[in-house]
C-alpha cells in the first residue's frame, strides 16, 4: 500500500493513511499541485500555520527504474508567494519508497520553540524527536551529528542556518549516495524557510527492516519495459557514456556560451571572452588535476551519472555536485572563470542551505550596481559569507535577487515573479524564456526547456506552441522521473516506454497522450492556485531590460506581447 504520512507540528499528531483516490495517477509535482489546491489557502502567509510543506515521490518510486526515486518538495513559496515545486535527487526518495511512503505532509506551526527531527524508524514507525542539539549548525555538521545518532546509512533531508533564519532563498539539502554529503538541493523558492518555520531541522529515514515491495499488475511486462528504459538511456548521446557521464552538466556551457545563451555580467547580453577557461574541457581538467571524479550518480541505480566530486589541491573534497546552473550564474554571470572559486561557492551554499542559482544572480546584480567589482572572486565569496554570518546585507542576500536589486537600486534585476532567472539569456533561447515567464513558479527553466528544438531560438516563430508542449511534457516528468531521463523519453519513438512501465505497474492503461494530460492538469492546477493568490497575466513577463537591450551576440531582444504569452495557457488537455 502506498502511504501518505501527515505530521501536525502543533499537536505532534502523526497519521498514516493510504494514498487517496484523488492522488492516484499523480506523483511528485502533481501530488503537490493537487494537495495545495485542495487544502491550502492561496492567500496564506508562506511561513504561517496554513502553509504546508509537501514532499512527494514519483509515480515510479521504489520500482528500480533509474532516476525515478527523485523527490518533489513544495508548498507556497516565501520567495515568490506562488505555488512551488522544487525537485531533488539523493538517497531520501528511494528510502522513503522502501517504507512505502509516497508523500509526507508537514502542517501547522509548533506551539513550543524546540527544534524537531522527524524520524522514520527502521520498523516504519514515524516519530518527532528533539533536535535542539542539531539545530544551530549548517548542513554538513548537522549531517555528521545525525549520523552519529542514527547511523551512517540513513537518508537525510536537512536545512542549514539559512532555513532556520527564514531566508527566502533557503534550500532543503539531501545526502547523496557516493559521499553521503548534503550536496543535493531542493533549492528553488525557499522551501528551507518553510521547513524552518515549522521548527523541523531534519527528516531522518532509517533503512527499512522490511522493504515495501511494489505490487505490479504485470511484473514480466514491467521488467521488459524497465530494460528498454535503461537501454535507451545508455544509447542516447546525452545520457550515455560520452555525454553527462564524461563531463557532467558542464557540457551545456559549450552550447550556451557559443550561441549567446550563457548569462554574462548580469544578463548584459555580452559574449564571454574567456569561454575556454570555463568550458567542459577545462572542467574535466580541473576535476582530474586534484584526483576528483566525474560520472558518479546522486542516487542509487542511476545510469546517467551526471554528478562529480571536486577536490582542492590537497585532495580534500570541496563539492560533490557542481552543475551547469551554478557554474554559469556564479561564473560568467559574475565575470568569474575560476573553478576553485565556483567549487567553494557551491560548498558554502550547500552548507548554509541556499539556492546557488538565486545567490549567483544576486551577486551579479550587486556587481552591476557597483557594490563589488566585476570578476572579483574574493568579494563574491565575501557576499556569500555575509549570508553565513547574518550581517545586515547578508540578510538582504538571503531574501533573494529581487531584494538585493531593490536595496541597491539596481537597473537590471533578472527575476520573474520574484525568482531569479535560470542561466539562459531570454533573448537567445526564447522558448525557454516563454516557459520561465508563464510558469506558475517564477523563472523555473525546468518547467519547459526548449533547447535543441528544431526552431531558431532567437526568433519568435513556433516558440509559443513549443513552450506549451514542453511545459506539459516536463510537468509529467516532474510526476515521474529525472529531467535528463525525460529528455530522452519524450522522443516520439521512446514515449511508449514510460507508458508501458506505468501500465504494467498500475494496471490501468497509460498512453503518451495520458501522460501529457497528467502534465497539463498539473500545470492548470498551479495556474489556478496562483490566480486565486492574486497573480495575473501582468506577472507573466520578463524584466523590462530584456525587451529593450539587444543581445550583443545576436541582436535579439525578448519581444513577446502579453497576449502572445497568455496563449501558452490555452492548453489542449
Amino acid at each position: 500500500m502506498l502511504k501518505v504520512c501527515n505530521v501536525n507540528c502543533s499537536t505532534g499528531l502523526i497519521t498514516i493513511n493510504g494514498l487517496s483516490h484523488g492522488l492516484k495517477g499523480f506523483g511528485g509535482r502533481g501530488i503537490i499541485a493537487k494537495i495545495m489546491n485542495a487544502e491550502v489557502d492561496p492567500k496564506c502567509e508562506p511561513l504561517g500555520a496554513e502553509n504546508k510543506l509537501i514532499i512527494a515521490g514519483t509515480l515510479l518510486s521504489g520500482t528500480g527504474v533509474p532516476t525515478c526515486n527523485r523527490l518533489s518538495v513544495g508548498g507556497k513559496s516565501p520567495l515568490t508567494e506562488t505555488i512551488k515545486e522544487s525537485n531533488v535527487g539523493g538517497v531520501a526518495g528511494g528510502m522513503l519508497a522502501d517504507h512505502g511512503i509516497r508523500t509526507l505532509i508537514i502542517e501547522d506551526l509548533p506551539k513550543e520553540t524546540a527544534w524537531k527531527i522527524l524520524r522514520i524508524k527502521a520498523n516504519g514507525e514515524v516519530i518527532l524527536e528533539n533536535g535542539d542539539d542539531v539545530a544551530g549548525n549548517n548542513t554538513y555538521k548537522a549531517v555528521e551529528l545525525l549520523k552519529e545518532r542514527y547511523g551512517s546509512k540513513i537518508g537525510i533531508m536537512v536545512i542549514g542556518m539559512a532555513g532556520e533564519r527564514g531566508y527566502k532563498n533557503s534550500s532543503i539539502q539531501v545526502n547523496d549516495v557516493i559521499t553521503g554529503n548534503p550536496s543535493r538541493a531542493a533549492a528553488r523558492g525557499g522551501m528551507g524557510a518553510v521547513m524552518g518555520s515549522k521548527k523541523l531541522k531534519a527528516i531522518v529515514i532509517e533503512p527499512a527492516l522490511k522493504k515495501s515491495k511494489p505490487v505490479y499488475k504485470d511484473e514480466v511486462a514491467f521488467e521488459e519495459a524497465r530494460r528498454d528504459f535503461i537501454k535507451v538511456l545508455k544509447e542516447y548521446p546525452l545520457t550515455g557514456k560520452e555525454g553527462l557521464q564524461k563531463k557532467g552538466t558542464s557540457i551545456f556551457i559549450d552550447f550556451t556560451g557559443s550561441f549567446g545563451i550563457l548569462p554574462v555580467n548580469n544578463f548584459s547580453g555580452k559574449k564571454f571572452e574567456r569561454l575556454k577557461e570555463i568550458d567542459s574541457n577545462s572542467f574535466v581538467e580541473a576535476v582530474n588535476r586534484n584526483n576528483g571524479k566525474i560520472g558518479i550518480p546522486c542516487q542509487p541505480g542511476c545510469t546517467i551519472r551526471c554528478s562529480n566530486i571536486y577536490n582542492d589541491k590537497d585532495g580534500n573534497m570541496i563539492s560533490s555536485g557542481i552543475e551547469y546552473e551554478t557554474i554559469a550564474l556564479i561564473g560568467p554571470n559574475c565575470g568569474i572563470s575560476d573553478w576553485d572559486t565556483i567549487a567553494k561557492f557551491d560548498h558554502i551554499c550547500d552548507d548554509l542551505g541556499v539556492d546557488t542559482m538565486e545567490t549567483g544572480a544576486s551577486i551579479g546584480v550587486a556587481m552591476d550596481a557597483g557594490k563589488i567589482p566585476w570578476g572579483d572572486k574574493e568579494a563574491a565569496l565575501g557576499l556569500v559569507m555575509e549570508m553565513v554570518n547574518g550581517t545586515d546585507f547578508g540578510r538582504i542576500m538571503g531574501a533573494g535577487t529581487k531584494a538585493v536589486g531593490e536595496a541597491l537600486k539596481a537597473k537590471r534585476v533578472p527575476t520573474v515573479k520574484g525568482q531569479a532567472l535560470a542561466a539562459y539569456d531570454p533573448r537567445n533561447l526564447k522558448g525557454t524564456a516563454v516557459s520561465m515567464c508563464t510558469s506558475a513558479m517564477g523563472a523555473d527553466h525546468t518547467t519547459g526547456p526548449t533547447g535543441g528544438a528544431p526552431v531558431d531560438p532567437t526568433k519568435k516563430e513556433g516558440q509559443i506552441e513549443l513552450s506549451k508542449e514542453r511545459q506539459k511534457g516536463f510537468a509529467f516528468c516532474d510526476n515521474s522521473m529525472c529531467l535528463y531521463a525525460w529528455v530522452v523519453m519524450q522522443k516520439p519513438d521512446n514515449m511508449s516506454i514510460p507508458a508501458r512501465l506505468l501500465t504494467a505497474y498500475y494496471g490501468d492503461e497509460w498512453t503518451p497522450e495520458r501522460m501529457l494530460r497528467v502534465g497539463a492538469e498539473t500545470i492548470s492546477l498551479e495556474w489556478d492556485f496562483n490566480k486565486r493568490a492574486g497573480f495575473s497575466s501582468k506577472d507573466d513577463r520578463m524584466p523590462d531590460f530584456f525587451y529593450t537591450e539587444k543581445s550583443e551576440v545576436t541582436g535579439a531582444v525578448f519581444d513577446f506581447s502579453e497576449d502572445e504569452l497568455q496563449a501558452v495557457k490555452r492548453l489542449d488537455t
